[in-house]
């Protein structure tokens, strides 16, 4: 199952402003533009937290309103998550619980095969021969997790620069549940249909093998092999009559007929397929060179591979107006957030009379003038701390040297040396003469309950590791035990269960979880800083390589990575997690 499929028309027009009806934003991921729309919804350009280019689709709100449609579309959806193919594009992120559900795949920067063929013409024989050995791999992987594609087209397939991509695979399924299919919304193309499907018998992976050879006609002449016309023309002449081979290329020949056969038994199986296309390139393996499609359709990749980025929010007015610019009076900087902008410089020293020679014991402040409240920017620490009475006594020693000279300076700071070994606090006095008890304390003789501790930083703890955790439907984990295994019990306040409902849970108290974006990497760090927290993480969202945070009531932190699922016929429903725990983590790494 993909999202891509973009509208005909010339490459400028493949990236299209969004309009007043689209929204900005789905589920984080900001539109960046549309790329087409057809009868499950509309496709939309956007990016990855790391840059990489996506398709969502939006399903339209008729499908959405029809629970069937959404148990069905869950269903494929999570079948299609398992499905990892070089010649398919990955579905990495879905929602088929909102409003309105969507999906997101790897972007394609290149034409659907419909829009290539239309506006450029049949492709050579060599170009046909390996887009269907790509397309039958793509089927392999298709059908190895339980998909029949049921609406393998033209459009369904997209010309990227090392191979193409099938897409959309299992939509039409999920379309089949609703009403409204039979209510003027048609899913599926009446000319790629074979005849069973035709007939409403049932579906095999046969039947997306005769839409393979259809496929290859139409690239290969240019035009559909059973004709085109009306939708009961078209699905009679499948059923009941031979297709039109009479433009296709001899080489092909054999391939293309070998799959329209009307019994599905009769038909190849797609590693048989690929067989047929190295017989017919002469070759017993296909090398796939880098310039495999005509000049023009590979320059139509290269106008997709430009995709646009989001635009960006401009700032929020400012409440108050700016003051005006004044030449005689300075004005005063923003400050920017700490870790944000460059730092702020320390104002220039001012001239000051060098003082005379300070004995080695008199504890002098350096008269450098710092401003009293420095902001703390990287790269430029606070000044240390003193004393109050020391930053006294230092800045009335400065004073003293630039009216009295240094003599005075050397009898006060004696003075004050003497008033400190014979317990008294150093500086004794204040600029107003007064003695103050509170502020003249050595820092020796401060009481440690007073002074400011230096926090006791605990280190990370060390990971423990559990690969090839298969937890059931109706299981659960506990991370504070010594053998992380699954133990029965979905419903208890666990720290990590496998609702029977579709969905791991969070229940103990306290305990959260955090599903990853797709693309970024999971780590104690990450797991501390991320805070978009829930307590359910339905699996229809979960693919391979997925990764969840969870933080238990106890003070434990895991990083859950998904590794598969069950097949279908697997009398058990499960999925296979690698673990990370940390334990005592919450309290570690900051003050005890």
């Amino acid at each position: 199952m993909s999202g891509q499929q973009p509208d005909r028309g010339s490459a400028a027009q493949v990236f299209q402003p969004l309009e007043g009806d689209d929204p900005t934003t789905i589920a984080g991921y900001r539109l960046a533009a549309r790329l087409g729309a057809g009868g499950m919804g509309k496709v939309y350009l956007s990016y990855t937290p790391g840059g990489r280019p996506v398709a969502i689709k939006v399903i339209r709100p008729e499908f959405g309103e029809d629970p069937e449609f959404r148990r069905r579309f869950a269903q494929e959806v999570q079948s299609a998550q398992r499905v990892q193919g070089l010649f398919t594009a990955p579905v990495i992120d879905a929602d088929t619980n909102g409003t309105r559900p969507w999906l997101a795949t790897a972007y394609v920067p290149g034409p659907s095969l419909a829009d290539a063929v239309a506006t450029h013409g049949a492709l050579p024989v060599e170009a046909v021969l390996l887009l269907i050995a790509g397309m039958a791999e793509a089927l392999h992987v298709i059908h190895g997790a339980g998909i029949v594609h049921r609406d393998l087209k033209p459009s369904n397939v997209l010309l990227a620069a090392d191979g193409p991509r099938v897409i959309d695979f299992g939509i039409a399924y999920a379309a089949d549940a609703t009403s409204l299919t039979g209510s003027g919304v048609t899913i599926g193309t009446p000319s790629f249909m074979a005849p069973e499907q035709a007939a409403g018998k049932k579906v095999t992976p046969a039947t997306d093998v005769f839409a393979l050879g259809q496929v290859a006609a139409y690239a290969a002449t240019g035009s559909p092999a059973f004709g085109e016309g009306t939708s009961h023309g078209v699905l009679y002449r499948i059923v009941h009559e031979e297709p039109d081979l009479s433009g296709v290329p001899e080489r092909l020949l054999e391939l293309i007929s070998r799959c329209l056969a009307k019994d599905p038994a009769a038909r190849p199986s797609v590693t048989e397929v690929i067989r047929l296309c190295q017989t017919a390139n002469a070759e017993t393996v296909l090398r796939r060179p880098e310039d495999w499609l005509p000049g023009a359709v590979a320059a139509d990749i290269t106008v997709r591979a430009a995709a646009p980025a989001p635009a960006q929010t401009p700032p929020p007015p400012s409440s108050a107006p700016a003051a005006a610019y004044s030449p005689t009076v300075p004005a005063a900087p923003s400050t920017p957030p700490p870790g944000y902008g460059p730092p702020t410089p320390h104002p220039a020293p001012q001239p000051y009379s060098t003082p005379p020679p300070v004995p080695a014991h008199a504890h002098a402040y350096a008269p450098t003038q710092v401003p009293a409240h420095t902001p703390a920017y990287p790269g430029h620490p606070q000044p240390p701390k003193r004393g109050g009475k020391g930053l006294l006594v230092a800045l009335a020693a400065v004073l003293v040297f630039g009216i009295a000279g240094g003599g005075m300076a050397y009898a006060l700071l004696t003075d004050d040396e003497k008033k400190t070994a014979g317990g008294s606090s150093q500086g004794g006095r204040t600029a107003g003469g007064g003695e103050d008890a509170a502020q003249n304390a050595d820092p020796k003789d401060t009481d440690p309950k007073d002074a400011d501790p230096k926090p006791e930083v605990k280190p990370d703890p060390e990971p423990a590791d559990y690969k090839g955790i298969n937890l059931t439907a109706g299981y659960h984990l506990t991370l504070g035990d010594d053998e992380v295994r699954p133990q029965v019990g979905e419903d208890g306040s666990y720290e990590l269960s496998y609702d029977t409902g579709g969905y791991l849970d969070a229940e103990a108290e306290g305990g959260t979880l955090v599903l990853l974006d797709p693309g970024q990497q999971g780590s104690l760090a990450a797991c501390r800083a991320d805070t978009r927290f829930t307590e359910t993480v339905y699996v229809n969202k979960l693919s391979k390589g997925r990764q969840v945070c969870v933080t238990t009531g106890t003070g434990h932190m895991g990083l859950v990575t998904v590794q598969g699922f069950s097949a279908e016929d697997s009398p058990s429903t499960y999925m296979t997690l690698d673990v990370t725990v940390w334990r005592n983590a919450v309290n570690s790494g900051s003050d005890s």
